[in-house]
């Protein structure tokens, strides 16, 4: 990426887009504190640093990535939510609410005491996403959550997304090439090509 200046308002869902290669997943590394920035600055929530204030950023940001999985492979969808609750220091009457809300809403109870290998690419995409708003993060960062789903299971990915944004503000960066994804969910986006940003608006001024 090269000079890319962006701002992300509170309870926005940006649409973050370019073609393969363009510099959205670099982006993505860098914003979570994967990747460090060769120059230029990060700043969250005002005066988090990716890198420099990981614990404490990390308890706040969710992640998806679309050809990655933060589940683990061979153990029931379950027992990873378990591991997630210790890691993030969930109290138990905030994770029996939060896992009943999340399985009801994106309809993953009948898969949920299933190995996650054992899962179709819709139904691990579903229980990848619950994962990633088990902590009630303030910012979710979504890459390629639709990749290779059918169009059910991005209907059903797209409503949720929707729902958790309006009930608990959460900010929500995404990537895709699915136009439909930023039709239904982005007011702004942003496009870039070649690391640079290419356009930076309204979705209506962009079409």
């Amino acid at each position: 990426v090269e000079n890319i200046n962006l701002q992300i308002k509170q309870g926005e869902i940006l649409g973050y887009l370019g073609p393969n290669g363009a510099g959205k997943s670099t982006t993505i590394k860098m914003l979570t504190g994967i990747l460090h920035p060769t120059s230029g600055n990060i700043k969250v929530f005002g005066n988090l640093n990716p890198i420099k204030n990981r614990n404490e950023y990390t308890q706040q940001i969710g992640v998806v990535f679309g050809q990655r999985s933060i589940l683990s492979y061979d153990i029931a969808v379950k027992d990873s939510f378990r591991l997630f609750k210790a890691i993030y220091g969930l109290t138990e009457e905030f994770y029996q609410k939060r896992v009943e809300y999340l399985v009801k809403t994106l309809g993953i109870e009948p898969f949920f005491e299933t190995p996650y290998r054992m899962l179709s690419l819709g139904e691990k995409m579903r229980c990848e996403l619950a994962a990633s708003f088990l902590h009630a993060p303030k910012i979710v960062f979504l890459d390629e959550p639709t990749i290779g789903l059918d169009a059910s299971a991005k209907i059903a990915i797209r409503k949720f997304l929707k729902k958790i944004n309006e009930e608990e503000g959460v900010t929500i960066m995404i990537t895709t090439h699915d136009m439909d994804d930023i039709e239904e969910l982005c007011n702004r986006i942003i496009l870039i090509d070649h690391g640079t940003v290419a356009y930076e608006g309204t979705l209506d001024n962009f079409k």
